[in-house]
């Protein structure tokens, strides 16, 4: 037996209580640090979704837009954003919220007839729009409220009708009264509300854009400094955002509905020189019309219009081109007929009556054409920065936004597979 070190066994002791000692420092440090990570608040990271209507995706490159232009180099641009069919306002923005084509959702057009109710959809008529069975599918800001969450609108297409039940807990109806500048303040004002309050998502609608493009054309010096108050009132928002200290937390997701094209007065198709306007009813017109046959003028009527026409196709709402994904919804008419890019499709009576209007701008159009192509961009934690992705089609929007509010996307005709590469953490 060796003799004792009497050294050697106090080292051992002083060794043992220390390793003891700090086990337990180690503990009480883990569980006070587990306890501060359950008790601190996570940043708020609201989504905004801005649209910016008839935003056409190469005006980013008229050198009059800095903030957005800054917004997407820091954060994620698309070439371009392909609407859905028809490229018109009413079907493609809801058409963002659900990530359903038109033919789908159901608003087939900003102007048509349900052939059962025989009632009409008409964008302008705040009365005929608020009745939900217009409206199918579930848009985000109803999702976004049976999960528990808050959802806020700042106008946008179907975001004041109760749809399900359901409306978000701030909308306010369409008013083009209101300034841009007021939208944006009234948005900035949602997030200065108690914490518990505070909407997840919100959604903010401009339109003077696409009223200059109409007004005056793509091309004019008018469209050019709608896009530079555009830019300005995004530099209000942003600003706003950096005052409550919510810009490097907020995702910012903007987009627009189509492009435009330019138009007038040249390019106009007379239905009438087509077809005995005696044997269809006339649904709707303009960039994309459509026509009933009357009974028993079936084929009189389909001789007429399913002939080569010029500045015109036609088509049995069967035999739409697939690529368009449009023609089996009810409410689409038994014909349909789409002006080439620019041109236009009237009524003799319409072009004779005292409330003709022929815009100087259009969009409608096959969303082939590169003037319907749309704005994208998206920047915040969410987002890789400074990543440019190929052309996708709007519908594959909804399913991106899902995932960001982390809720369950409702079916839809979007591929997540197509954006995943844009989120920082795919």
């Amino acid at each position: 037996m060796m003799p004792r070190d009497n050294s050697t066994f106090a080292l051992a002791s002083v060794m043992q209580k220390t390793v003891r000692l700090l086990t337990l420092l180690v503990a009480l440090l883990g569980s006070a640090c587990s306890t501060q990570r359950a008790d601190v608040t996570p940043p708020y990271s609201p989504l905004i979704l801005i649209s910016i209507d008839g935003f056409r995706a190469d005006y980013l490159q008229r050198g009059v837009t800095p903030h957005l232009q800054a917004l997407a180099a820091d954060g994620v641009r698309a070439t371009f954003l392909r609407p859905s069919f028809p490229t018109l306002t009413f079907p493609n923005h809801y058409t963002l919220v659900t990530g359903l084509y038109p033919d789908h959702h159901g608003i087939v057009h900003n102007r048509f007839v349900d052939p059962e109710t025989k009632k009409a959809f008409n964008y302008k008529d705040q009365t005929a729009i608020a009745d939900p069975a217009w409206w199918r599918g579930e848009p985000l800001w109803v999702s976004v409220e049976k999960q528990g969450k808050h959802a806020a609108t700042m106008f946008w297409p179907g975001s004041d009708v109760a749809i399900d039940g359901v409306r978000p807990e701030i909308w306010s109806g369409f008013d083009g009264n209101v300034t841009l500048d007021a939208r944006v303040d009234r948005v900035l004002s949602w997030l200065d509300l108690p914490r518990d309050r505070r909407p997840d998502f919100i959604t903010l609608y401009l339109e003077s854009l696409d009223h200059a493009g109409h007004d005056h054309g793509p091309d004019s010096d008018d469209v050019t400094r709608a896009l530079a108050d555009i830019d300005t009132v995004i530099g209000h928002l942003i600003n706003g955002l950096k005052t409550r200290r919510s810009f490097v937390t907020a995702n910012i997701v903007i987009v627009s509905d189509h492009g435009m094209t330019p138009a007038g007065e040249d390019r106009i198709v007379t239905l009438d020189d087509v077809v005995d306007i005696a044997n269809v009813d006339v649904i709707n017109t303009g960039v994309l019309a459509g026509v009933a046959a009357k009974p028993g003028r079936e084929h009189a009527v389909e001789i007429a219009l399913l002939r080569p026409q010029k500045h015109m196709r036609c088509w049995r709402k069967s035999e739409i081109p697939a690529r368009f994904h449009y023609g089996t919804n009810a409410r689409i008419p038994p014909y349909v007929c789409l002006a080439d890019g620019g041109w236009l499709i009237n009524t003799r009576d319409y072009l004779n009556g005292p409330t003709r209007h022929i815009s100087h701008g259009e969009h409608g159009y096959d969303n082939d054409d590169p003037n319907m192509r749309a704005l994208f961009i998206a920047h915040g934690p969410a987002f890789k920065r400074g990543l440019i992705v190929p052309a996708f089609d709007n519908v594959d929007v909804y399913p991106l936004l899902a995932r960001i509010l982390g809720i369950p996307a409702q079916p839809n005709d979007g591929n997540f597979s197509n954006v995943r590469a844009m989120l920082a953490r795919p």
